[in-house]
Formats: C-alpha cells, structure tokens, sequence
C-alpha cells in the first residue's frame, strides 16, 4: 500500500553536502512520434541527445484526441529499458509475447526491452486529458541480451512521502526510508515527483559522480542555493553538476517537477531508432533479428 510518512532531510553536521548546481538548461521542443503523438521532447534531442544512462525522455500533455489518438502501435525495442509514468488518461500496453496491461493515473510501467520485444502503447480513451512522461534507460552490454520483462506499478503501490509539507511520489530511488517500488538494477536510479507547495522547499541526497536532471512541468522552480541558484520554467530540464544532494523550492506559486539521477555506465552508445547497443554491428544484427522475427 502507498505509504504517507512524514520524514525530513538532515544535512550532515560534521561535512556539509555539496549542492549541485544547474550547469545547462533546455526547453522541451515539440515533436511527435508513434502514430503522429504530439509530445514534448526533453532528452534525445539537438544540444541534448543523452545523458548517460538516459537516452530518452517525452512529455505527452493534451486534452486534444487528435494529439494523441493514433497510440503508439506496434514497434520494436532493443538494448535498453522504457519507464512510462502517467499523470492522467489511460493506456493499454501489449505485444508479441502476449502481455497485456492497463496504464491508468499514477501508474506506472518500467519495461526492460533486453534482446527484443515488439509492443504497442495505445489510448483507452477518445476524449479527455492524456498525460505523462516516457523515460528511456540504457543497459549496461552485460543485460543487452537479457530476456525482456514488465514492472507493473499501480498506483496504489507507489508511496508517497511528505516531507515538511512537500509531496513526493518515490517511483524509484528512496526517500529517507522510504524504497521505490519499481525493482532497478545496474543504473540505480532514482525517479522522483515532486509537488512543491507555493514557498516550500525539498532536498534530496544523491551520489557523487552520478548523473542527474530536474525537469519543471508545472509552475516555476529554483534549483541550487546562493548564488548558483537557477530558476526553471514550465517545460524546461536543467542538467546538474556533480554532487550530493539536490535542493528544490517553489516561489510564490506551487509547482511541479521530477527528479531523476542514475549511474553513468560509460559504454559506447550505437543506437539507430529504437535499437540501443554498443556497436554498429550489433545494431545491424538487431535489425535483422527484427525482419526475420526473431524478436
């Protein structure tokens, strides 16, 4: 059951953490995928096509069925890892080995593709509000060629933490005591949804040496302390500096973001659509595999 708990983050008295810092910010440009899926494009695009171990992410947002009613039919993936996380709307999910499932508000999927699997995201609604976000990590060459598996996460099953009022949603990586409850592996990440209260602030331990990003999706945010301090917009992804901990605060108006940190495998990346290897070989492999159905 998702847990409310009340928890705090204390800086350590005898080391102060390092604070890290927005070093480069971007604003989500418009694109569209699938079967003409308008979405934002935040990661896997010009200035920034990845930030080791994340490949990929989209923002999906519209109330217009046009913008999103011919789904994601059906495709293939290679070599890395899919995590959706809806905010509202539902989506039916199937593919070539027979799974099905339903992604609904606060749901969530982490799909580990491995060594191949053809599937299918499609909306189980024709009108009303579709929302969330799709996040692509890679796997280390070790897991490449892994079977594939789903993390199917209701709602229900992803804790909430109220940290000194602030709402955070754990969907990977811990909060205090509180675990994610998606089961990660060599990456480690952490994946967080932050509701921040109009003049309200949150922080969040994170590795040394570890990659991560602050994504605003509603309102405006500072992100930093002092004179490193950086405000986001609505749509805008700010890439950290190293550092342990991460510090976030609202202004005069609430406002909504995620955060989400993971180890850098530091391998070579070959990737050719929705194939992601280690070499050009293997992604010409994987294409074969594909036409010849052996996926």
């Amino acid at each position: 059951m998702a847990q409310n708990t009340k928890t705090s983050t204390v800086a350590s008295e005898v080391e102060p953490r390092t604070v890290r810092a927005v070093e480069r910010v971007f604003a989500a440009l418009p694109a569209s995928d699938g079967d003409g899926v308008k979405l934002n494009r935040i990661i896997g695009r010009p200035g920034l096509s990845e930030l080791d171990p994340f490949l990929l992410l989209d923002e999906f947002r519209s109330d217009e069925a046009a913008d999103y009613i011919g789904g994601f039919p059906d495709h293939p993936h290679r070599g890395f890892e899919t995590v959706t996380y809806m905010l509202a709307g539902r989506m039916r999910h199937g593919d070539n080995q027979g799974n099905v499932g339903l992604l609904r508000p606060g749901s969530v999927q982490w799909m580990t593709a491995g060594r191949g699997i053809v599937h299918s995201e499609m909306p189980e609604q024709e009108d009303g509000l579709l929302q969330g976000f799709q996040l692509w990590v890679n796997l280390p060459a070790k897991d490449k060629m892994t079977a594939p598996r789903y993390q199917d996460i209701d709602p229900e099953k992803i804790s909430t933490v109220d940290v000194d009022g602030v709402s955070v949603k754990v969907l990977a990586g811990e909060v205090g005591d509180v675990k994610g409850a998606v089961d990660t592996g060599a990456t480690d990440p952490t994946y967080l949804d932050v509701h921040l209260p109009a003049g309200s602030a949150f922080v969040q331990p994170v590795s040394a040496g570890y990659n991560a990003f602050v994504y605003v999706y509603d309102g405006e945010a500072v992100i930093g302390v002092g004179a490193n301090a950086k405000t986001l917009k609505r749509s805008e992804i700010g890439v950290l500096s190293d550092g342990e901990e991460i510090r976030v605060a609202a202004g005069a108006a609430p406002a909504r973001l995620l955060i989400i940190a993971g180890k850098p495998l530091g391998e070579p990346v070959a990737r050719y659509g929705p194939f992601v290897m280690n070499t050009m070989d293997e992604i010409r492999q994987a294409a074969d595999d594909y036409m010849a159905g052996r996926f």
